[in-house]
């Protein structure tokens, strides 16, 4: 006689669940590789501009 039976999911989830079911862990930062080129020479442009007005305000926060 055939088989009968082609899958069965029984104790697969006591099994997941022993090690725990966890999320994937994610970057802080995404990689910009493969972005487009414009974009990321304005991005760097827009990073230094921040830098230098937050260096700024450090600045007079620390001088008053």
């Amino acid at each position: 006689m055939a088989k009968s039976k082609n899958h069965t999911a029984h104790n697969q989830n006591k099994k997941a669940h022993r090690n725990g079911i966890t999320r994937v862990q994610t970057q802080r930062y995404k990689s910009l590789k493969g972005v487009d080129p414009k974009f990321r020479r304005n991005a760097k442009f827009a990073a230094q501009g921040t830098q230098k007005a937050v260096a700024a305000a450090k600045k007079a926060a620390a001088s008053a």
